[in-house]
Protein backbone atom coordinates (compact mmCIF):
# COMPACT_ATOMS: atom_id res chain seq x y z
CA UNK A 1 0.00 0.00 0.00
CA UNK A 2 1.10 3.51 -1.05
CA UNK A 3 1.82 6.42 1.24
CA UNK A 4 2.77 4.41 4.76
CA UNK A 5 5.16 4.64 6.94
CA UNK A 6 6.47 1.34 6.06
CA UNK A 7 7.42 -0.81 2.89
CA UNK A 8 4.59 -3.48 2.65
CA UNK A 9 3.34 -5.83 0.48
CA UNK A 10 -0.75 -6.16 0.69
CA UNK A 11 -2.44 -9.01 -0.36
CA UNK A 12 -6.27 -8.27 -0.96
CA UNK A 13 -9.15 -10.21 0.42
CA UNK A 14 -11.02 -12.71 -2.15
CA UNK A 15 -14.26 -11.72 -0.50
CA UNK A 16 -14.48 -7.56 -0.04
CA UNK A 17 -14.65 -6.55 3.83
CA UNK A 18 -12.63 -4.10 6.38
CA UNK A 19 -11.20 -6.65 8.11
CA UNK A 20 -7.32 -6.96 7.82
CA UNK A 21 -3.97 -8.67 9.27
CA UNK A 22 -0.93 -7.04 9.73
CA UNK A 23 1.89 -9.21 9.91
CA UNK A 24 5.33 -8.44 11.70
CA UNK A 25 8.43 -10.59 10.85
CA UNK A 26 11.10 -11.57 12.94
CA UNK A 27 14.69 -10.20 12.58
CA UNK A 28 16.63 -10.67 9.00
CA UNK A 29 13.42 -11.64 7.50
CA UNK A 30 11.04 -9.22 5.29
CA UNK A 31 7.37 -8.91 4.15
CA UNK A 32 8.39 -11.37 1.38
CA UNK A 33 8.98 -14.19 3.81
CA UNK A 34 5.23 -14.24 4.90
CA UNK A 35 3.53 -14.12 1.03
CA UNK A 36 3.06 -17.86 1.59
CA UNK A 37 0.95 -17.79 4.67
CA UNK A 38 -2.21 -16.38 3.80
CA UNK A 39 -3.35 -19.30 1.88
CA UNK A 40 -2.32 -21.68 5.08
CA UNK A 41 -4.94 -19.62 7.03
CA UNK A 42 -7.12 -19.82 4.57
CA UNK A 43 -9.90 -16.75 5.78
CA UNK A 44 -11.29 -15.49 2.07
CA UNK A 45 -12.43 -12.33 4.02
CA UNK A 46 -9.44 -11.53 5.47
CA UNK A 47 -6.88 -8.65 3.89
CA UNK A 48 -3.09 -8.83 4.55
CA UNK A 49 -0.30 -6.34 4.60
CA UNK A 50 2.92 -7.43 5.60
CA UNK A 51 5.30 -4.89 6.78
CA UNK A 52 8.93 -4.59 6.44
CA UNK A 53 10.56 -3.19 9.95
CA UNK A 54 12.10 0.06 9.81
CA UNK A 55 15.91 -0.99 10.23
CA UNK A 56 17.73 -2.74 7.76
CA UNK A 57 19.88 -6.32 8.84
CA UNK A 58 21.98 -7.84 6.55
CA UNK A 59 19.43 -8.97 3.13
CA UNK A 60 16.33 -8.24 5.18
CA UNK A 61 14.80 -6.10 8.46
CA UNK A 62 15.03 -5.84 12.09
CA UNK A 63 12.35 -3.79 14.19
CA UNK A 64 15.02 -3.00 16.89
CA UNK A 65 19.05 -4.19 17.94
CA UNK A 66 20.23 -6.91 19.27
CA UNK A 67 20.44 -6.97 23.47
CA UNK A 68 21.25 -5.42 25.59
CA UNK A 69 20.63 -2.16 22.95
CA UNK A 70 16.55 -3.12 22.34
CA UNK A 71 14.56 0.22 23.70
CA UNK A 72 15.58 2.56 21.36
CA UNK A 73 14.72 0.51 18.66
CA UNK A 74 11.32 -0.81 20.01
CA UNK A 75 10.08 2.63 21.26
CA UNK A 76 10.97 3.72 17.09
CA UNK A 77 9.17 0.92 15.59
CA UNK A 78 6.18 0.88 18.39
CA UNK A 79 5.87 5.22 16.80
CA UNK A 80 6.00 3.99 13.24
CA UNK A 81 3.46 1.21 13.91
CA UNK A 82 1.27 4.14 15.30
CA UNK A 83 1.59 5.95 12.59
CA UNK A 84 0.98 3.30 9.96
CA UNK A 85 -2.23 1.87 11.55
CA UNK A 86 -3.89 5.49 12.36
CA UNK A 87 -3.74 5.57 8.44
CA UNK A 88 -5.08 2.70 7.97
CA UNK A 89 -8.46 2.60 10.45
CA UNK A 90 -8.67 5.84 9.46
CA UNK A 91 -11.54 4.88 6.70
CA UNK A 92 -9.87 1.84 4.85
CA UNK A 93 -9.92 -0.91 7.43
CA UNK A 94 -12.18 -1.41 10.55
CA UNK A 95 -9.88 -1.90 13.87
CA UNK A 96 -12.52 -3.97 15.46
CA UNK A 97 -12.31 -6.57 12.88
CA UNK A 98 -8.66 -6.98 12.22
CA UNK A 99 -5.43 -8.67 13.95
CA UNK A 100 -2.03 -8.16 15.05
CA UNK A 101 -0.13 -11.09 14.17
CA UNK A 102 4.18 -11.03 15.21
CA UNK A 103 6.63 -14.02 14.79
CA UNK A 104 9.59 -13.68 17.00
CA UNK A 105 11.02 -9.55 16.84
CA UNK A 106 7.42 -9.11 15.48
CA UNK A 107 5.71 -11.46 18.30
CA UNK A 108 7.63 -8.64 20.78
CA UNK A 109 6.18 -5.60 19.10
CA UNK A 110 2.83 -7.21 19.03
CA UNK A 111 2.98 -7.37 23.21
CA UNK A 112 4.90 -4.12 23.57
CA UNK A 113 3.12 -1.61 20.10
CA UNK A 114 -0.39 -3.74 20.37
CA UNK A 115 -0.88 -3.76 24.35
CA UNK A 116 -0.28 -0.11 24.35
CA UNK A 117 -1.87 1.11 21.30
CA UNK A 118 -5.10 3.66 21.99
CA UNK A 119 -7.35 1.45 19.35
CA UNK A 120 -8.40 -2.38 20.17
CA UNK A 121 -8.29 -4.83 17.52
CA UNK A 122 -10.46 -7.95 17.43
CA UNK A 123 -7.22 -10.11 18.08
CA UNK A 124 -3.55 -10.09 18.19
CA UNK A 125 -1.22 -13.30 17.87
CA UNK A 126 2.85 -13.69 19.27
CA UNK A 127 3.90 -16.30 17.84
CA UNK A 128 7.79 -17.76 19.10
CA UNK A 129 8.80 -14.41 20.92
CA UNK A 130 8.99 -12.60 23.83
CA UNK A 131 8.40 -9.60 26.41
CA UNK A 132 10.84 -6.86 26.59
CA UNK A 133 9.83 -5.91 30.21
CA UNK A 134 6.57 -7.69 31.22
CA UNK A 135 6.02 -5.58 34.03
CA UNK A 136 6.52 -1.95 33.09
CA UNK A 137 4.06 -3.47 30.49
CA UNK A 138 1.34 -4.57 32.47
CA UNK A 139 1.78 -0.76 34.24
CA UNK A 140 1.42 0.86 30.52
CA UNK A 141 -0.83 -1.04 28.67
CA UNK A 142 -4.52 0.23 26.89
CA UNK A 143 -6.68 -1.62 29.50
CA UNK A 144 -9.36 -1.89 26.72
CA UNK A 145 -6.88 -4.35 24.89
CA UNK A 146 -7.60 -6.78 27.66
CA UNK A 147 -11.21 -7.20 26.63
CA UNK A 148 -10.53 -8.53 23.13
CA UNK A 149 -8.44 -11.43 22.19
CA UNK A 150 -5.03 -13.03 22.79
CA UNK A 151 -3.31 -15.69 21.91
CA UNK A 152 0.47 -16.65 22.44
CA UNK A 153 2.70 -19.69 20.90
CA UNK A 154 5.60 -21.27 21.44
CA UNK A 155 7.77 -24.27 20.76
CA UNK A 156 9.29 -26.59 23.47
CA UNK A 157 12.61 -27.12 22.07
CA UNK A 158 13.01 -22.99 20.40
CA UNK A 159 16.73 -22.48 20.27
CA UNK A 160 16.93 -18.93 19.66
CA UNK A 161 14.22 -18.29 22.45
CA UNK A 162 13.86 -20.47 24.87
CA UNK A 163 10.55 -21.41 26.02
CA UNK A 164 10.68 -21.69 29.81
CA UNK A 165 11.99 -17.87 29.62
CA UNK A 166 8.87 -17.03 27.12
CA UNK A 167 6.14 -19.11 28.85
CA UNK A 168 7.47 -17.47 32.27
CA UNK A 169 6.74 -14.21 31.33
CA UNK A 170 3.38 -15.01 29.53
CA UNK A 171 2.33 -15.91 32.89
CA UNK A 172 3.35 -13.16 34.88
CA UNK A 173 1.49 -11.10 32.60
CA UNK A 174 -1.39 -13.83 33.29
CA UNK A 175 -1.21 -13.01 36.59
CA UNK A 176 -0.94 -9.63 36.70
CA UNK A 177 -4.91 -9.99 35.04
CA UNK A 178 -3.64 -9.67 31.13
CA UNK A 179 -6.37 -12.25 29.41
CA UNK A 180 -3.76 -14.52 27.28
CA UNK A 181 -4.42 -17.61 25.91
CA UNK A 182 -0.99 -19.56 25.65
CA UNK A 183 0.00 -22.60 23.91
CA UNK A 184 2.60 -24.81 23.21
CA UNK A 185 3.94 -26.41 20.10
CA UNK A 186 6.59 -29.29 19.48
CA UNK A 187 8.89 -27.02 17.42
CA UNK A 188 12.22 -24.84 17.01
CA UNK A 189 12.07 -21.41 16.27
CA UNK A 190 9.55 -21.58 13.11
CA UNK A 191 5.54 -21.68 12.31
CA UNK A 192 4.10 -25.35 12.20
CA UNK A 193 1.00 -26.35 10.22
CA UNK A 194 -1.23 -27.65 13.10
CA UNK A 195 0.15 -24.22 14.70
CA UNK A 196 -1.38 -22.23 11.80
CA UNK A 197 -4.93 -24.43 11.82
CA UNK A 198 -5.31 -23.94 15.73
CA UNK A 199 -4.85 -20.14 14.36
CA UNK A 200 -7.06 -19.53 11.68
CA UNK A 201 -10.17 -21.63 13.76
CA UNK A 202 -9.13 -18.97 17.03
CA UNK A 203 -9.93 -16.23 14.57
CA UNK A 204 -12.66 -17.75 13.22
CA UNK A 205 -14.20 -18.12 16.74
CA UNK A 206 -13.89 -14.22 17.31
CA UNK A 207 -17.15 -12.27 16.26
CA UNK A 208 -16.60 -8.50 16.12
Amino acid sequence: MKNLELNNIFIESKIPSKKLMIILHGRGDSSEGFVGLPPFLGLDDMNYLLLDAPFEYYTGYSWYPLPPNQLPGIEHSSIVLTKVLDSLFEEEFNAEESFLLGFSQGSLLTFEFGARYHKVLAGYIAISGYIYDAKKLLEEMNPEVNNSHWLCTHGTYDGVLPFDESKKQVEFLQNGGFNIAFKSYDKDHSIAKDELDMISEWIRSIKP
